[in-house]
C-alpha cells in the first residue's frame, strides 16, 4: 500500500499542480478540483471559489471522509464527495484530479466513447477510459454514479461535464490526465486526416500483458479478443466480466444434464452478443455520418 503523503508536501503538490492545469487551459476561471489523502480520515482538498492557478498552500482545507471540516480558512470544493466516495471504494488511491481538459471534455459533451487499441501508452498506463453518465455536479447522485465505474478504471470521462483521474499521488493522477487529454487531441487530430486504424489483435495481446504484469487491472483479461476494442465500457469493471465466466460451469452441467436447453442457451448467448456487436457498429456508424 502506498504510504501517506506529508501534509506540507501535499499542500505544495496540489498548488503546483494547480499552476499546470491553469497554464494548459484545462481549467478556466474557478474551475477544477483536486484532493490528496493524507491518512485514514484526513482529505486535504482544494478550496471553492478559487482559481487553481493561484493557489496558496496555506488555504487549502482538510476534511473527514464525511465531508466535515478539520481545519482551513477556506470551504472546501463543492464536489468533495466525488472525492470521498472515491477514497472509500479505493484504498490503492491517495489523488484524485478533476478538470476539465479542452479535447477530453469536447469527447464528453457530444457523448461519445473514446475508441480503444489505437495508443501503445494509453493501453499500458490508462487502459479503458468510461463514460460515465451525466449528474449535477456537486451533488451525492454524482458521486454515487461513479461507483459503478472506479473499481478498476484511473480515468474517466463525465458527461457532459469533464473528467477525473486517480493515481497512488498528486503528480501520478496528474499525469493521468495529461495523457487522456493527450489522448483526445491526438483522435481529434487524426480523425481530419482519416480513419482511425486500430491495433491488431497480436499486439493488444502483448500490451494486455504488460498492463497486468505492472499491476494494472483489465476488464478484457476476460473477455474474448475480438470484444477488446468494442466500443463503450459498462459500468462494473472486471465484476462485471467475471458474470460471463461465472456462468460456464453451470453451463458445462446443463450441456451434460440437459443437451437441447443448454444447446438453446448457447444460442441463445452468441446471437445476443452478435447484437450487441452490431449495435455497436451502428452507433459507431451513425456518429461518424453525424461529423
Amino acid at each position: 500500500m502506498t504510504p501517506y503523503l506529508a501534509e506540507g508536501s501535499a499542500r505544495d503538490a496540489l498548488c503546483e499542480i494547480g499552476r499546470r492545469v491553469w497554464q494548459r487551459e484545462y481549467i478556466a476561471s474557478n474551475d477544477g478540483n483536486f484532493s490528496v489523502l493524507l491518512g485514514p480520515n484526513r482529505v486535504l482538498c482544494t478550496p471553492t471559489m478559487v482559481s487553481k492557478g493561484f493557489m496558496d498552500p496555506a488555504e487549502l482545507p482538510v476534511v473527514d471522509l464525511d465531508g466535515k471540516i478539520i481545519s482551513g480558512p477556506k470551504p472546501p470544493t463543492s464536489e468533495i464527495r466525488v472525492h470521498l466516495a472515491i477514497y472509500r471504494h479505493r484504498p490503492d488511491v491517495r489523488a484524485v484530479v478533476h478538470v476539465h481538459p479542452p479535447h477530453a471534455t469536447a469527447f464528453a459533451v457530444v457523448r461519445r466513447n473514446l475508441p480503444k487499441c489505437i495508443l501503445p501508452e494509453v493501453e499500458v498506463f490508462l487502459g479503458e477510459i468510461p463514460l460515465v453518465p451525466y449528474a449535477t455536479p456537486g451533488t451525492q447522485e454524482f458521486a454515487d454514479i461513479t461507483i459503478p465505474y472506479m473499481q478498476t478504471h484511473n480515468a474517466f470521462l463525465l458527461t457532459n461535464h469533464g473528467a477525473i483521474t486517480l493515481g497512488s499521488d498528486p503528480f501520478e493522477a496528474y499525469y493521468r490526465m495529461e495523457t487522456l487529454e493527450q489522448y483526445c487531441r491526438i483522435l481529434i487530430l487524426a480523425s481530419q486526416l482519416g480513419d482511425l486504424k486500430e491495433l491488431d489483435l497480436s499486439a493488444m495481446a502483448d500490451l494486455l500483458k504488460l498492463r497486468a504484469k505492472l499491476g494494472h487491472c483489465d476488464r478484457r483479461e476476460h473477455l474474448p479478443p475480438q470484444e477488446w476494442c468494442t466500443p463503450s465500457v459498462p459500468p462494473g469493471g472486471v465484476r462485471a466480466a467475471n458474470l460471463v465466466t461465472e456462468r460456464a460451469p453451470s453451463q458445462q452441467q446443463s450441456a451434460s444434464s440437459d443437451p437441447v436447453a443448454w444447446r438453446q442457451s448457447l444460442v441463445e448467448e452468441i446471437t445476443r452478443r452478435v447484437l450487441q456487436r452490431l449495435r455497436y457498429i451502428r452507433e459507431d456508424t451513425e456518429k461518424g455520418s453525424e461529423r
